[in-house]
């Protein structure tokens, strides 16, 4: 059924400013009749294929016809506590089948779900808990204490849903007894509703990056055309799609191995899910690829969805010691490696194609917006190197005039995308402004990320130019120096940072983690002239710091708060 229901407006917490809060909503709830909705969507899928596989966690299914009865009956319990269009629900929980479940209740009753990043403390909770307008938290048993300490000081938060666990606290509910209302009953609603995707918060506090269902089924395009299909627009399309595919054969069946709560899988999982796949993920805790691959053998997975070489390496390093020992994992029916987020260094693509023939995509994007560029890597697809990729068909590399960068100039520029893009950021009209700005006429998303554009039109992505490093005048980007140091084979992880320096203004820094194998003897002096092989001298780190582990975020990405610490506590 296709969704075009009235216009409601987004309110906004007293702490907004009347003039951002009346542009945010209405900017948010701008009417597109006739628009589709996902939840809308979803349910003309279950619909049409109720009785295959939406989740599958841990060796547990669950069909589409589940599916979308469990969320219809968890939209329920939200909207018996007084939530409606346009609420806010807080997702603070782990990788499971309880993270799509409160996503899709939430959809259902247009209300706005918030990715919460579990690592988060009380602090952090607060602000994402103030700065959405939660009025719903879905939350791990294991993070019950953490929301305790901050519950009081939001009393807008009407539902405190805990997944897990022996027993409930009074002030909340179980997943359970969420589960237990009735089905709340299918509603029309409009392609303006919202999902937020909060950004790391690496150059500020996070931010809640407002994407609307119509961009959101916009950017699933090139999803849709790979299994034969033109994008749906209405649900009876989406329905008639979704029993193609399934009756040829063609469901795509993803791991998450990357948290739903970041952009990677997050974004991903939407696309497969419209379409009728399935979605699985790993066992809480921390990463094992030697599970990765468990699972990818017996739910014959078709899709994994990493961030980058903080997952790719490990999956490299089970698969040689699998290979030692003799044994091997039935990989036939993975055809797609999909990386985004962090460098995915061309070594290790290399060492995993050698394992298995698959495909694998290293795109270029952010939250603020998808396909900027791509690198398609396979065994007959030769690797153009780390960090080269061929620019997207809607995004393009401005220099600081607003003009295109001339190709093989050598000048920097910043990534741009075009439409379908976010709306931009929930109650911050002036950050909203400066990363969506009008050019040429149009809206464009520039994120921050620099780059070169060869003469053949590639562009070789510098990094993000919030952490750009100045050194005596000079412009150093932390990915290209962390890649060229990773491009030593006793070196596992790099991160980069600058660090105060009297005679330089800032000093190229880099914390190192080595192989437990390859990395013996290997030094600091080692480490420098291998750089200064590969690097112009100004780029070369004037200090190494060796450590047993890099720290990273468990969406992959650097954290570099922790990476500074590590070297100014050994100075």
């Amino acid at each position: 059924m296709r969704g075009h229901a009235r216009p409601e407006t987004f309110p906004g917490r007293s702490g907004c400013t009347g003039e951002t809060a009346q542009g945010l909503a209405s900017l948010a709830m701008s009417e597109q009749v006739g628009t589709l909705n996902i939840a809308t969507a979803w349910e003309a899928v279950a619909d049409a294929v109720g009785d295959q596989t939406a989740l599958a966690v841990t060796g547990n299914r669950t069909s589409w016809a589940d599916y979308d009865n469990r969320a219809a009956c968890l939209a329920g319990t939200l909207r018996s506590r007084g939530l409606a269009a346009g609420s806010k629900v807080a997702l603070y929980c782990h990788n499971g089948v309880e993270y799509p479940e409160a996503q899709y209740a939430a959809f259902k009753l247009r209300c706005v779900p918030a990715n919460v990043n579990y690592r988060y403390l009380g602090d952090e909770l607060a602000y994402i808990l103030d700065n959405s307008d939660a009025e719903a938290l879905f939350f791990d048993h294991s993070l019950a204490d953490r929301v305790d300490a901050v519950r009081e000081g939001f009393p807008a938060l009407k539902a405190l849903v805990q997944i897990g666990g022996d027993t409930t606290p009074s002030w909340a509910i179980s997943y359970e007894e969420a589960l237990a209302t009735p089905p709340m009953q299918r509603i029309e609603r409009s392609g303006s509703d919202l999902w937020f995707l909060y950004t790391g918060g690496t150059t500020g506090m996070p931010k809640a990056v407002m994407w609307s269902h119509d961009s959101l089924f916009a950017n699933m395009a090139g999803t849709f055309a790979s299994l034969g299909e033109a994008l749906p627009r209405t649900a009876s399309e989406v329905a008639a799609a979704a029993t193609r595919i399934a009756a040829a054969g063609s469901r795509v069946r993803q791991l998450c191995a990357a948290p739903l709560m970041h952009g990677t899988s997050g974004l991903s999982s939407l696309n497969t899910l419209t379409h009728g796949g399935m979605i699985t993920t790993l066992g809480q805790g921390s990463f094992d690829p030697d599970e990765l691959w468990t699972v990818v053998e017996s739910e014959k997975i078709t899709m994994v969805t990493i961030v980058g070489d903080a997952f790719a390496r490990p999956m490299l390093d089970s698969l040689d010691r699998a290979a030692k020992a003799g044994k091997a994992w039935n990989l036939t029916a993975l055809r797609l490696l999909l990386s985004s987020g962090v460098m995915f260094s061309a070594p290790v693509k290399a060492g995993i194609l050698a394992h298995h023939d698959c495909t694998i995509v290293d795109i270029l994007g952010s939250s603020e917006g998808t396909g900027m560029g791509s690198q398609i890597t396979s065994r007959e697809l030769e690797d153009a190197g780390t960090a080269r990729f061929a620019l997207g068909e809607r995004a393009r590399v401005f220099n600081d005039d607003g003009e295109d960068v001339v190709p093989g100039s050598g000048e920097r520029g910043r990534l741009a995308l075009g439409d379908p893009i976010p709306l931009g950021y929930y109650k911050d009209a002036a950050k909203t402004e400066q990363t969506f700005p009008m050019i040429g006429g149009r809206r464009w998303s520039i994120p921050g990320d620099w780059a070169t554009v060869e003469a053949d039109g590639t562009i070789t992505l510098l990094g993000r130019g919030s952490a750009c490093i100045n050194t005596g005048g000079e412009k150093v980007y932390p990915e290209e120096v962390e890649e060229a140091i990773k491009e030593h084979p006793g070196v596992v992880d790099c991160n980069v940072v600058g660090l105060p320096d009297e005679r330089w203004g800032q000093a190229v820094a880099a914390v190192v983690e080595l192989s437990p194998a390859g990395g013996v003897g290997i030094d600091e002096d080692i480490l420098n002239r291998h750089a200064r092989t590969v690097l112009a001298g100004y780029k070369v780190p004037k200090r190494i710091l060796l450590v047993d582990t890099i720290q990273r975020g468990p969406n992959g990405k650097p954290d570099y708060k922790w990476a500074r610490g590590a070297l100014e506590a050994t100075s």
